[in-house]
């Protein structure tokens, strides 16, 4: 689709002023609006100092430098600044890439950061229109009109996947704050639900698998329900209900210390954003404990806390941020955690992306070191590449045992090649003082292949647990930042410590261990393994 210049004199039907500017919920830090005046872009954790020069028409390091330039998401930082000069900045920057739109790469029109300048312009209209003239803010206003129509004009084309929504939302939002646009808001309306139904699960899941998909999705939603207000216009019920489905999800996929644990994308947890998210639930609903539609689950006792990956692969347009993580889980134990998946690295480490979201950076069990699931050939109409697991199918069900919570789980993935499917059961004490493992490597199809039977199960932990082997070298004795000291014991075949990466870490990539149980399919088709604490916190 041929860019719009949105420099353009006359545009058909452009309105012919703003009625209201809705609220960015993400925070703001006025010392990156100093750094932005004196010419420095720090995005994706790459610095250029562009002068006095159009950082629009300045070469980009990277691709995602370019995106979040371009994004104009950085506006919220010139708003929280008190310095005159540094907020009238804003105006300046934007008349700046209005005069070179027509010039730009491709990056600055992909749709995902069109949609993302479409909402960051109307959230900062108040600071751009400040002290404005009026032919500024008629060309602003025939720039933004031009872009949210280029939305529209793009959505039949669009995947079905996160930035479909994304556009949709930043369409609506463009005609709820246009004057005499309410047909077209209406008409938007309609299409937002339908999106919202096919995306956001019935347990309040997205679709994507990803849990950060939904924090996303609600500092965007929550925003447009009060602009809906705002315009004394009525939110449509169904963007209503789906936000209430999500809400309690947050709280499904939070460790007691308040980070997100780490399945298909999900990296460093963005606190401020969530706790902000938190403050605008009114019904305070309890998660669920199987979320069966997203293929996760969670169990809690006494001051232990497990969750697990029991899904399958989302669809491929849909999978492009999902893991070959299946049967994996994370555990804590009060504000400490303990077990982890390697994550997801930022921006500036996307050279670990793809080792990240390899089986072997889960805490599960891995045949002959491959993946249960390939990642796919980059398709053009994909942001990155989707994720296929054609033989994989999981299965689980959820019981008490004497009293205790157990998880039954099992794929198929390893069966085509090595004829075995894998079945992991966990039982979790009913005061959470032990957690109980069995990975059973059964035979299925032509049975196993004894010249590929060979298996890792890993445990990664979190940079702050601390190992040591006992004397005898059969035990790994776990010290967690709390104080409690646990261990763990594998019975069939003892365990190895080795290094690993934690990748979701604010701080950057830091270097972590693994507790690895090798063995064969052949020799040891059931390996049972225990975690169980020692000494409570502080003692």
């Amino acid at each position: 689709m041929r860019r719009p210049a949105c420099n353009t004199r006359y545009v058909p039907r452009c309105p012919d002023r703003l009625l209201i500017a809705p609220q960015d919920l993400r925070t703001s830090d006025p010392t990156v609006a100093e750094d932005i005046y004196a010419g420095l872009f720090i995005f994706a954790g790459q610095v250029e100092n562009c002068g006095t020069r159009s950082p629009f028409l300045h070469p980009a390091p990277s691709r995602e430098w370019a995106r979040e330039l371009h994004g104009f998401r950085w506006l919220r930082h010139l708003r929280a600044s008190n310095a005159s000069m540094t907020r009238s900045n804003a105006r300046t920057l934007v008349e700046d890439w209005i005069k070179n739109s027509g010039k730009l790469d491709q990056e600055a029109w992909s749709i995902p950061v069109v949609s993302s300048r479409v909402l960051a312009w109307l959230n900062n209209s108040p600071l751009i229109l400040q002290d404005a003239d009026h032919d500024f803010y008629r060309a602003f206003l025939r720039a933004l009109y031009l872009q949210v129509r280029f939305l529209r004009a793009s959505y039949s084309g669009m995947p079905d996947n996160m930035d479909r929504l994304q556009l949709i939302i930043a369409e609506l939002a463009g005609w709820l704050c246009f004057a005499g646009k309410e047909r077209l808001a209406r008409s938007v309306s309609r299409r937002l639900v339908k999106e919202l139904n096919d995306q956001i699960l019935p347990d309040g899941g997205h679709v994507s698998r990803n849990p950060l998909a939904i924090v996303s999705i609600l500092l965007e939603l929550l925003p447009l329900r009060q602009t809906f207000l705002s315009r004394d216009m009525v939110p449509p019920e169904g963007m209503n209900l789906a936000i209430e489905r999500m809400m309690p999800m947050l709280r499904f996929f939070r460790h007691p210390n308040g980070s997100f644990a780490h399945f298909n994308g999900t990296g460093a947890t963005p606190a401020d954003s969530l706790a902000t998210i938190l403050a605008y639930d009114d019904t305070r609903g309890a998660p669920v404990s199987d979320a069966s539609f997203s293929g996760y689950q969670r169990m809690e006792a006494g001051r232990s806390v497990l969750l697990m990956d029991t899904g399958d692969t989302p669809p491929p347009e849909q999978s492009t941020t999902a893991h070959a993580g299946t049967l994996s889980f994370e555990m804590s134990s009060g504000t400490a955690p303990m077990v982890v998946n390697c994550g997801t690295p930022a921006p500036q480490h996307e050279g670990w992306r793809e080792l990240a979201r390899s089986t072997a950076a889960h805490s599960t069990l891995v045949i002959q070191d491959h993946s249960t699931c390939k990642i796919a050939p980059k398709r053009f109409d994909l942001e990155g590449r989707p994720l296929i697991c054609p033989e994989t199918r999981t299965r689980y069900e959820r019981f008490l045992d004497r009293g205790q919570e157990t998880i039954r789980a099992s794929h198929d993935a390893y069966g085509p090649e090595f004829g075995i499917r894998h079945n992991r059961q966990i039982w979790l004490a009913i005061d959470g003082r032990r957690l109980d493992g069995r990975d059973e490597m059964e035979a299925i199809g032509k049975g196993i292949t004894r010249a590929k039977d060979s298996f890792a199960i890993r445990f990664h932990l979190h940079p702050s647990v601390e190992l040591e082997f006992s004397e005898d070298r059969e035990c790994v004795y776990l010290g967690l930042n709390n104080g409690e000291i646990w261990k763990f014991i594998s019975q069939e075949v003892d365990p190895y410590i080795e290094e690993s990466v934690y990748l979701s870490d604010i701080h950057g990539i830091r270097k972590t261990s693994q507790l690895v149980i090798y063995g064969h399919a052949s020799h040891v088709p059931t390996v049972n393994w225990f975690f169980e604490r020692v000494t409570k916190a502080g003692r």
